[in-house]
């Protein structure tokens, strides 16, 4: 059984959100091809689902400001622009995206005392949103994950399910993915190779 996990194709993290990763909406026909292709047998999706006054957010931090490093329960915290608020447009599906095909979204992010990057658990390596038990349940043997940002959430979503699910083939689709600084997805590719993730490009996917 074949996967395809897009991570946080939300309207916060493309031009016009409250967080938008640069070229973050280029990678929405990218993710569509995929999930038209054929090449999948189960198509999931997470969703950033956050409280109004995350823990997260420098708004919920007096004298703080956004992209500086704060602390949440006393871990060291990057401080965001509020976004992905629960119910709001904000938080929604980028409206290009194909969801009718997707067979799961799953929301994370609604504890205000931990940011949750991943899609399989929080930052915090405790509270699990359930993908990985899903993933097996279905038999699972192959997962490809793309999204935004690489740098975050999709970086720690890679890892994950490369620990948290150690018989299954995970691989990177670079070009369906964005980041939010050239630097940090420099860093996040060279990450996922050390940890020996293929990165594939979707050109490779479609034409395999």
């Amino acid at each position: 059984m074949k996967a395809l996990l897009l991570v946080d194709i939300q309207n916060g993290f493309c031009p016009g959100g409250n967080l938008p990763v640069p070229d973050g909406d280029q990678v929405v026909p990218i993710a569509n091809r995929l999930i038209e292709s054929g090449k999948y047998d189960l198509i999931v999706a997470s969703q950033d689902w956050h409280p109004a006054g995350h823990g997260s957010f420098a708004s919920s931090h007096p004298g703080k400001q956004p992209f500086e490093l704060g602390t949440l329960s006393g871990k060291p915290q990057m401080m965001w622009p509020d976004h992905c608020v629960q119910g709001t447009v904000d938080a929604e599906l980028h409206p290009d995206l194909k969801t009718g095909e997707i067979d799961l979204i799953l929301q994370k992010g609604e504890n205000r005392g931990v940011d949750s990057y991943s899609a399989f658990r929080d930052n915090d390596q405790d509270a699990l949103t359930g993908l990985a038990d899903f993933l097996e349940g279905q038999d699972v043997t192959e997962l490809d994950v793309c999204g935004l940002a690489t740098d975050y959430c999709v970086k720690f979503s890679v890892l994950d399910a490369t620990e948290m699910m150690p018989g299954v083939r995970v691989r990177f689709v670079e070009d369906a993915s964005r980041g939010i600084t050239p630097e940090g997805v420099a860093i996040a590719v060279k990450e996922m190779r050390e940890h020996g993730i293929d990165i594939v490009t979707s050109g490779q996917i479609l034409e395999g």
